[in-house]
């Protein structure tokens, strides 16, 4: 039977100066670890076995501390060290056991997150991404005006196919269009969540499956802007020219170059080049990322010369 150690008194730990280690009694393996200015309570015991050099299993004793002397005190330190070695007598391992407390809250203090706050990041991504700035603010808006009434500052991992639901239902057939785009926007901040650890499962806003049949696919008419015949172009053009404004001119120029609206307001003078009658247009503004050459008719650019008066 190991020899115990003698049941140091609280003044006697106080007067303990020399370095090293220095058994206390009271519990088992409990020590004070003196190295210079610092003291700090140790306790010695065996948890489990391990392999060792030899590929032979033995006990593995090890180290585990308890906190530096005198904040905790003697008392606080045969407390601690009673309850550990009860830990290891149920067949616990201390050290991973508190691993694995701080992995947990860890986990948790992840997974407490809004879902404004992963929708703000996502809006901060898809501002990278998007070239349109009207498209990025309808991200916002959208999301303001119809979803966080309903789920706003919820942790993103509590949230549920029935919340979606609730915030989709009331607008699923009065704005078709925006609501299936709102749809979309949530799905992708759910899969960014669950990318990053705040939500687990199946995707609440995902359409296959899960909110298909609860909401439903609504038959939409196709109803195109209509065009204007080509013979009355010249006369439409005529009655533009009329016109002081400059949204005028801006339609005028877009049916010159048959070039989209927002790559004509978006147009800049030195985008033109006059010697050759070209505008090019840089990728930045174009639908398929690539810089256009524009051929400039006699009539944009006198268009162009009058604006530059």
């Amino acid at each position: 039977m190991p020899k115990k150690s003698t049941e140091l008194s609280a003044l006697s730990i106080a007067k303990i100066k020399a370095t090293g280690r220095h058994s206390v009694g009271g519990v088992d393996g409990l020590c004070l670890n003196v190295e210079g200015n610092s003291r700090v309570w140790i306790l010695r015991a065996t948890v489990g076995k391990r392999l060792d050099k030899d590929g032979k299993l033995k006990s593995h004793r090890r180290d585990i501390g308890l906190g530096p002397y005198p904040e905790v005190t003697l008392a606080e330190a045969r407390a601690k060290a009673t309850e550990l070695r009860l830990q290891i007598r149920n067949g616990i391992d201390p050290i991973r056991h508190k691993q694995e407390q701080r992995e947990a809250l860890l986990l948790q203090q992840r997974r407490e997150k809004t879902f404004r706050e992963c929708a703000k990041i996502v809006i901060e991504k898809k501002t990278l991404e998007l070239k349109n700035e009207k498209h990025i603010a309808q991200w916002s808006s959208t999301l303001e005006t119809y979803i966080y009434p309903v789920i706003d500052n919820r942790l993103i991992g509590s949230i549920t196919k029935t919340d979606i639901v609730s915030a989709l239902e009331p607008i699923w057939i009065e704005i078709h269009e925006t609501a299936k785009r709102v749809r979309g926007r949530i799905e992708t901040i759910f899969d960014y969540a669950k990318a990053m650890g705040y939500f687990e499962g199946d995707n609440p806003a995902q359409w296959k499956g899960n909110l298909e049949p609860i909401l439903g696919n609504l038959k939409q008419e196709s109803r195109p802007h209509p065009s204007l015949p080509y013979k009355q172009v010249a006369a439409f053009i005529q009655d533009l020219r009329q016109r002081i404004e400059i949204s005028p001119k801006a339609l005028e120029f877009a049916i010159l170059t048959a070039c989209r609206s927002g790559e004509v307001f978006g147009a800049l003078w030195k985008e033109i080049d006059f010697k050759n009658n070209i505008w090019i247009i840089p990728k930045e503004r174009m639908k398929a990322d690539k810089k256009h050459r524009v051929p400039l008719s006699q009539a944009a650019i006198r268009l162009l010369d009058q604006l530059d008066k």
